[in-house]
């Protein structure tokens, strides 16, 4: 589509969506099992960022235009509700977000050309088959592989070459046999990384802006510690993510080569283009 046209199209539906999505939502509105916090950011501001960012071609400059908003964005833990014991509420909070949820909200936006329709792919990122429970919830990183394959595929493989380790995993059994999420099933899979010591150029040069990363644990029943998006400007390139550390705590760029150089090793899964 060529831009003054994306552009017209761009117009003419935020007309048409305005005229009952507003209604529909407000900035802190609490509905029967979901919840939206937009934080910082109104609904109509939401709504032409993803409308932008859909007449972006490119899946890089894409999610690197629409992540970038979310830069200064407070950390936020246990933003999500949901236990064994404890009914699922689909939550959106724009206000706060982990590295995880950073994750969703970029890659349900990054499907979107709507809010509407961001609603409806957050759901489908972050649940097998869209359908909203504790069960059904994408809690490990290789989760989306195994479960969001029309969104991403890995690239461990690729980038790494025969740099790459493999190790089976139990996900969500600790050590001592119990379990990290008391009601989800334990499930064997097989997990591909990058160890850090075998990191170099080649390594680095294989990655583009947009990649989605996962920093591998080496801790029994989990996949990764922390995830992040890869963002390339000139010769740098960064990890832009939810940071958890006390002095930072929001989603910042850094230095990716640096904040690797102590990590196990990473995991590499790239967005998929429109079928």
């Amino acid at each position: 589509m060529k831009p003054l046209y994306c552009w017209i199209w761009v117009y003419l539906i935020s007309q048409w969506l305005e005229s009952f999505i507003f209604d529909e939502y407000d900035n802190n509105d609490m509905r029967m099992a979901e919840r939206i916090i937009l934080g910082k950011f109104t609904m109509k501001e939401i709504n032409n960022i993803i409308q932008r960012a859909s007449c972006i071609q490119d899946i890089s400059e894409r999610i690197n235009t629409i992540s970038h908003y979310f830069i200064g964005v407070e950390y936020g833990e246990s933003t999500l509700i949901g236990r064994q014991d404890t009914p699922e509420i689909f939550i959106i909070n724009l206000e706060k977000m982990d590295c995880f949820t950073f994750l969703d909200y970029v890659e349900a936006m990054r499907l979107s050309r709507s809010f509407s329709e961001f609603v409806i792919n957050l759901k489908r990122v972050r649940y097998k088959n869209g359908v909203v429970s504790f069960e059904n919830r994408n809690h490990f990183f290789t989760d989306w592989l195994e479960y969001n394959s029309d969104f991403v595929d890995e690239v461990t493989d690729i980038i790494g070459g025969q740099k790459i380790d493999i190790i089976i995993k139990n996900l969500n059994i600790k050590e001592n046999g119990t379990l990290f999420l008391p009601g989800i099933l334990s499930t064997e899979r097989e997990i591909r990384y990058i160890p850090c010591e075998r990191f170099d150029d080649s390594v680095f040069s294989k990655l583009i802006t947009g990649d989605y990363v996962g920093i591998y644990s080496r801790l029994s029943g989990l996949d990764v510690s922390h995830v992040g998006i890869i963002i390339k400007e000139d010769k740098n390139i960064f990890i832009r993510h939810a940071c958890s550390q006390k002095e930072i705590r929001k989603v910042v760029d850094q230095d990716l080569i640096q904040y690797v150089s102590d990590k196990p090793g990473i995991i590499v899964f790239r967005p998929k283009a429109f079928k």
